[in-house]
């Protein structure tokens, strides 16, 4: 642990000597677009760093030394996501963002801090959507940094796994947008298998199988080590977000840095509710469907959806499907023939992943 510890120690610094960089570029063009550098800077200072780690573990599955390419990458992985978070808080109107304002709401306490004319709420997501925009475009610097002196094969391979999860997950986020607004006209006995949809493009692979695969074969992972990691890292990435769907309804909001329940007053379509609303009378259901979205739920409705979402066995369920996705990971760790110290950091990583509190 104290080794990886070292690897999103080195991700960090790299992050912040590279915003050092870019924030001296912004000098000529005056003070007025200071917040960029500050809020990059707030946004990307700390987090569970998943990405950068999957990164440098697919990197090093036959014990390869760390690099600062691999570094590079798993950096790039780490401001894109940032970008993602950005751009997803202002589709969910996100308020908060680890405990700390979101971007909208950050860019729209500048102009109400300044006395600017017009709508602050409207300059915040303006301001905000150019802001993960400008993130995005430092990914792709830093993905092009990392490339600069490997092989045309390498690169050719890294890139076309880094442009799949970016399309990937672009789809998969207007999915999950879907789901919040088309519910009423899905049949019910299609919404577990539409959820689960949204889980694997939105999540699962983006979250942990994408970057296990920019990582090994930036390392030169031949293409038997790739489909190991596929089978790795799909089931992981789907139990890392059955996890986050049951911290969303059920975590503890001084640790997740979210309000309780904020998926519940979001709407969030997700397996969760999808089993719920299979096992509730059709009076839960409706119930369910009429608190589910509303942003001025009451801690006590909350509760309400909670206790309906446990009584009926739908976070159980949950729980054990995310005990059934370990195991398919565990399994694949087992057919590989990854160096040891792998093995045992692939396992560690499962551990972190699933057994988390925020």
């Amino acid at each position: 642990m104290a080794e990886q510890d070292e690897w999103v120690t080195r991700v960090s610094s790299r992050i912040q000597d590279f915003l050092s960089e870019r924030a001296s570029e912004m000098d000529p063009l005056g003070p007025d677009v200071a917040p960029f550098d500050a809020f990059a800077r707030q946004f990307l200072n700390g987090g569970k760093r998943f990405r950068a780690l999957c990164t440098v573990l697919g990197f090093r599955i036959h014990g390869t030394a760390v690099t600062n390419n691999v570094i590079d990458m798993a950096s790039a992985l780490e401001i894109f996501h940032a970008a993602a978070l950005v751009h997803d808080d202002i589709m969910d109107n996100s308020d908060t963002r680890r405990g700390q304002p979101s971007a909208h709401r950050a860019f729209e306490s500048v102009h109400s801090g300044a006395s600017w004319a017009g709508d602050p709420a409207s300059f915040g997501v303006n301001s905000a959507l150019l802001f993960g925009d400008l993130l995005l475009a430092y990914s792709d610097e830093l993905v092009n940094a990392a490339l600069d002196d490997a092989d045309r094969n390498t690169r050719l391979r890294t890139r076309v796994e880094f442009d799949r999860m970016r399309r990937e997950v672009t789809m998969g986020q207007y999915l999950d947008i879907v789901e919040e607004r088309a519910w009423p006209r899905v049949d019910s006995a299609d919404a577990l298998d539409r959820a689960g949809r949204v889980v694997v493009y939105k999540s699962a692979k983006y979250s942990i199988e994408a970057p296990l695969l920019i990582g090994a074969v930036l390392g030169g992972a031949s293409e038997r080590d790739v489909d190991t990691l596929r089978a790795f890292g799909l089931p992981l990435g789907f139990a890392f977000q059955l996890r986050d769907d049951v911290l969303g309804v059920f975590g503890d909001p001084a640790v997740t840095g979210k309000p309780a329940g904020d998926d519940i007053r979001e709407g969030k379509r997700t397996v969760l509710i999808a089993l719920a609303m299979s096992r509730v009378s059709a009076s839960e259901q409706r119930l369910l469907n009429e608190l589910l979205g509303d942003r001025s739920l009451s801690a006590e409705q909350v509760r309400v959806v909670q206790n309906t979402l446990e009584s009926c066995g739908a976070r159980d369920e949950v729980e054990s499907l995310i005990t059934d996705y370990v195991a398919q990971a565990h399994a694949a760790i087992e057919t590989s023939d990854f160096a040891e110290s792998s093995q045992v950091a692939l396992r560690d990583l499962v551990a972190g992943v699933t057994n988390r509190v925020s």
